[in-house]
């Protein structure tokens, strides 16, 4: 029997039968038996809204894929620039075709001189990365005009490599004039992530010399985080992307919804509230009161995964090889803690709240020198692939501009009143 649905209206007893495909029921077909009644689906918790062929997250499961292969592969065996052509073209390159993508990646860093000496230097002494980084973003589009081409391959393409390419180079820039350093330029003898710790912490030294395990620790982060399916500002770069807005308009609003702390800053709540705890002693006393519903247990629980999210078991192995380098942090000994006493109590495990990425990746960064307020920095960094190939792909499958329906819920018609009839 194939798998289907069936929706009767009991309003009229009209019934239709409706197939069940790639685990959705198509909306085109309630319409012919509903045709004026909309599904009322705040936050999509229950509607797809795309279909696509990039990343899988079963979050039952704890599985994460990307184009079919396991997060858990790619993180041991890859790295960004390969897992990033893998998410905009669909397959892993050939040596050849890595080589290539790797070049032109590594030279076109460099960003314009007016964008560092008369836009990025133009604002406020205190300003935050994030908001320089979305600007600067938004700001790229101006300097490469025929990026509105959007269906010319060859210019498409062109912008893809702009964009990852130029992202660490604007996230480094940020930093260091909210810091008061000077800009450093890229170096293209270096491999992406050793790049952009050196764009980062180079002072006086002719060549900065990123240790390897921190910059191994850096890429495996931005492999984690390169795509997850349709979170908040993915789903803004398709929804502006749909209108036909350049790629650098559309990465800018992607950007701003990874601004917001329930998205991009989640990483830095789970800090904060280490910084909260402040002792291993502590960590029975905070699960008290998280239970008691005083506070809540950032880092745990996901919008999609029922079950240890993939990603934290392997950031987990990552902040042993960082901490080797760096020195254990006290606030380590705290979150182990505090993992440990989640798992053995079933409140927890009952409610499915098990650790997720962002648990262990903020005291990963913090171990390795970076302030709180780059950490949704460091996630636009590597999710820009993951945008782009969305993009690209709601592109080639032609989509119609988004434009979601409403349930209206105001005033029914009314009369207008002279200002002399309004009450007070």
């Amino acid at each position: 029997m194939a798998d289907t649905v069936t929706i009767t209206d009991n309003r009229t007893g009209e019934s239709i039968e409706i197939p069940i495909v790639d685990g959705g029921v198509a909306a085109s077909e309630w319409r012919r038996l509903l045709p004026d009644i909309w599904f009322y689906d705040p936050a999509f918790v229950q509607t797809a809204g795309c279909a696509s062929s990039i990343t899988l997250v079963d979050g039952e499961q704890g599985i994460l894929r990307y184009r079919g292969y396991p997060i858990e592969q790619l993180a041991e065996k890859s790295n960004f620039l390969e897992v990033a052509y893998l998410l905009l073209f669909g397959e892993l390159p050939a040596a050849a075709e890595l080589d290539e993508w790797t070049h032109n990646i590594t030279h076109h860093t460099f960003i314009h001189e007016n964008m560092r000496k008369r836009f990025l230097e133009g604002f406020h002494y205190d300003a935050h990365p994030m908001g320089m980084l979305v600007s600067a973003v938004a700001a790229l589009s101006t300097f490469y005009p025929e990026a509105k081409q959007i269906f010319d391959p060859d210019s498409r393409k062109k912008q893809i490599v702009r964009l990852i390419a130029k992202m660490p180079t604007l996230a480094a820039a940020a930093h260091r004039f909210h810091v008061g350093m000077p800009f450093v330029y890229p170096d293209n003898s270096l491999d992406f992530a050793s790049n952009f710790l050196s764009m980062m912490w180079k002072t006086a030294e002719p060549r900065y010399a990123a240790n390897p395990a921190l910059a191994h620790a850096i890429d495996v982060l931005f492999i984690l985080h390169a795509d997850h399916e349709q979170n908040c500002s993915t789903t803004a770069m398709r929804v502006v992307g749909s209108s036909h807005a350049d790629p650098y308009s559309a990465c800018a609003a992607a950007a701003s919804a990874l601004y917001g702390p329930r998205h991009g800053g989640a990483n830095e709540a789970v800090v904060q509230m280490l910084l909260e705890i402040g002792h291993i002693d502590n960590v029975d006393a905070y699960i008290r009161r998280v239970k008691a519903g005083e506070v809540r247990l950032q880092g745990f629980g996901h919008r999609v995964y029922k079950s240890y999210d993939p990603r934290a078991k392997i950031i987990k192995r990552v902040a042993d090889e960082v901490f080797a380098v760096t020195g254990v942090n006290h606030l380590l000994d705290i979150a182990l803690k505090l993992e440990e006493v989640a798992l053995s109590d079933d409140y927890f495990l009952s409610r499915k709240l098990y650790p997720n990425v962002d648990f262990y990746s903020g005291l990963i960064y913090q171990a390795m020198g970076f302030p709180i307020n780059m950490f949704p920095v460091l996630f636009a960094i590597p999710r820009t692939a993951g945008w782009l190939a969305h993009w690209k792909e709601l592109l080639d499958q032609d989509s119609k501009i988004s434009r979601p329906r409403q349930l209206y819920v105001g005033h029914p018609e009314r009369d207008y009143l002279p200002l002399s009839e309004r009450g007070a």
